[in-house]
């Protein structure tokens, strides 16, 4: 129903920036909640940031203050700049997105995940 593709991924050196770009397409009007998580080698997946229906924002401790997330909803994207990125940053990063909608008075979640996207910071 909602497909999702991360691009800006690479190599960065440690205090250095990069962009993410995660587009949605399908039925994209179905989409409450847009953002990224992460997994580094060995580790669980993490939340990152996420942009909640209603526009609040919710970021993971270790990115507070070093990550924006925004969404431009007229090209069904979702942003992450990511600044001043530490070797701990590196990760396999996931856009993510849910919808939630009524079948009857029954409440259906639905989770979407992109492929991911490989960012590794090192010198």
């Amino acid at each position: 129903q909602v497909q999702l593709v991360e691009s800006g991924g690479g190599l960065v050196q440690p205090g250095g920036s990069l962009r993410l770009s995660c587009s949605a397409s399908g039925n994209i009007s179905s989409i409450n909640d847009m953002g990224w998580y992460r997994q580094a080698a060995g580790k669980t997946r993490e939340l990152v940031a996420i942009i909640i229906d209603g526009g609040s924002i919710n970021y993971g401790d270790s990115v507070k203050g070093r990550f924006t997330i925004s969404r431009d909803n007229a090209k069904n994207t979702v942003y992450l700049q990511m600044n001043s990125l530490k070797p701990d940053d590196t990760a396999v990063y996931y856009c993510h997105a849910e919808s939630r909608a009524f079948v009857g008075e029954l409440l259906r979640r639905t989770l979407y995940w992109g492929q991911g996207t490989q960012v590794t910071v090192s010198s």
